[in-house]
């Protein structure tokens, strides 16, 4: 199984529709405080389902949403059919995205899932796709260090003011058991220092590199 498949299948991650809800939510929400301008064009590349689109897709001009399981995708396209701003795309599609035409291009929660390589032919690739002074954000990056206990008790934080604790408790439970934990033994995540990520950054021709809040709930 690759993390394609997985994606495209079904999962343990979100405890219940309720986390699932709140946490695209939360996302949406964070995204359009990084938005230039109600003129944007925006890529979010790992999407997911992107549940709450419509709240970015309010502020800009057009919302392209990438991810590469094709259930995810298929999701996205019901769900956007009345929304003209909002598509849906594969990763193989970015490369014919025009150059210069992005605004802003957000990579939330997926650096994880690419190779080092991998992540260089990425940058390369939003580099080239963004205009002039348009913006990189990668977010939600794996560092080294840690624990899955700050993973565990964030997301209990999160789910006691959302109201799905006991939910939460249970979800813990059940995706220690399953295919995510038995994937990421054998595929592993990819993880970065900040140093690391700066680096990579610089190297790939992006400039005022900073740091910056976490998108989503784990501020770590």
């Amino acid at each position: 199984m690759s993390w394609r498949d997985f994606w495209n299948g079904d999962h343990a991650i979100y405890v219940n529709m309720r986390h699932m809800a709140l946490h695209y939510k939360r996302i949406a929400d964070d995204i359009v405080v990084l938005l230039p301008s109600r003129d944007a064009v925006v890529l979010d590349h790992g999407s997911g389902e992107a549940l709450s689109a419509d709240r970015i897709a309010t502020h800009c001009r057009q919302l392209i949403l990438c991810d590469s399981a094709p259930n995810v995708r298929a999701r996205i396209v019901a769900r956007a059919v009345n929304e003209p701003k909002i598509s849906a795309i594969a990763p193989e599609d970015v490369v014919t995205l025009a150059d210069d035409s992005l605004d802003l291009v957000v990579a939330n929660s997926l650096l994880q899932y690419l190779s080092r390589d991998e992540l260089k032919t990425m940058l390369k690739l939003w580099q080239a796709k963004l205009k002039p002074g348009g913006t990189l954000v990668v977010a939600d990056i794996l560092p080294p260090d840690l624990s899955p206990l700050t993973d565990a008790k964030e997301l209990l934080s999160f789910a006691f003011k959302g109201g799905f604790f006991f939910a939460a408790l249970t979800g813990l439970v059940r995706t220690a058991l399953s295919d995510y934990r038995r994937i990421r033994a054998t595929l592993g995540l990819s993880s970065y220092t900040q140093a690391d990520i700066t680096a990579l950054l610089t190297e790939a021709s992006f400039t005022d590199v900073t740091k910056r809040t976490n998108l989503g709930h784990n501020p770590h």
